[in-house]
């Protein structure tokens, strides 16, 4: 089974900001992880259907070698250090500031749940009102159903539940 460390996009069916955000990380350079720094893999994009049977773009965007098992990193692996993956995952949403068109974003351990509305609104409505889904982003575009008042600015158009610290590599 695979374990990716990746950060994850909803982008609705905006394909014209896929095919933006897809020349951006390509253009980016590796991203600092302690004494590494860590590339990035190409990014993957797939029509997802959300917890109501509709289709969605979903982005993933993986650091090179970061996972556990992740069929792309077969020949590269580092292991990094809880504040090494935290630094990382700063990186990638610093990268995220730099990508507009999206709904919803995460960074983290297989996040994919967290960029579906609907599964948002009918699994983690009572954590989207306490804001304790850390890391989070959410255009401000995007209505979820529920208050939540701990949402801050992230980027121009987008709002988010801060990041918290991250756990190690396997």
């Amino acid at each position: 089974m695979a374990i990716v460390f990746e950060l994850v996009l909803n982008y609705g069916q905006n394909h014209a900001a896929i095919e933006d955000a897809r020349r951006v990380v390509a253009a980016h350079p590796p991203l600092p992880a302690g004494p590494y720094r860590v590339a990035l893999h190409e990014p993957l994009v797939d029509t997802v259907l959300d917890a109501a049977d509709q289709p969605f773009l979903e982005m993933s965007i993986i650091p090179v070698g970061v996972g556990h098992n992740v069929a792309i990193d077969r020949h590269s692996r580092v292991r990094l250090t809880p504040e090494e993956l935290d630094e990382l995952g700063v990186g990638l949403y610093g990268l995220l500031a730099k990508l507009s068109g999206y709904q919803l974003a995460m960074v983290g351990w297989d996040p994919e749940w967290l960029v579906d509305p609907v599964e948002l609104q009918r699994e983690y409505a009572d954590r989207l009102q306490a804001g304790t889904l850390y890391g989070l982003v959410v255009a401000e575009t995007v209505q979820l159903g529920v208050p939540m008042p701990s949402l801050v600015p992230f980027a121009d158009g987008f709002l988010w539940f801060p990041f918290r610290d991250a756990l190690p590599s396997f």
